[in-house]
């Protein structure tokens, strides 16, 4: 095998290997009351989880907002104090979170 192929195999084997250490943001620490955490205040929006994703229609935040739809595509930026509120395929609200 080539050096390059060498590399080449090696640089696949770390891309795989932080792909599967990445995980899901754990969804317990979304209702979190831990200032570092909560820094948007999700937790006192977790009263809309099982909620319509509609029902946010006609309410004004303090902080900004976004309603995610099942299944669509958001932008990846991280934001601590925007509250996010993410829908299930039945369009109810299913995680309140900061980010």
């Amino acid at each position: 095998m080539t050096h390059y192929g060498k590399a080449l195999l090696v640089t696949a084997l770390f891309a795989l290997t932080a792909c599967q250490s990445a995980s899901k943001p754990d969804t317990s620490a979304a209702a979190s009351h831990d200032p570092e955490t909560d820094q948007c205040g999700a937790s006192q929006y977790q009263n809309y989880v099982g909620q319509p994703l509609s029902t946010l229609d006609n309410k004004r935040f303090a902080v900004p907002v976004r309603a995610i739809p099942w299944n669509s595509a958001v932008t990846m930026d991280f934001n601590l104090r925007r509250v996010n509120f993410a829908a299930d395929q039945s369009g109810k609200i299913s995680r309140v979170y900061c980010g």
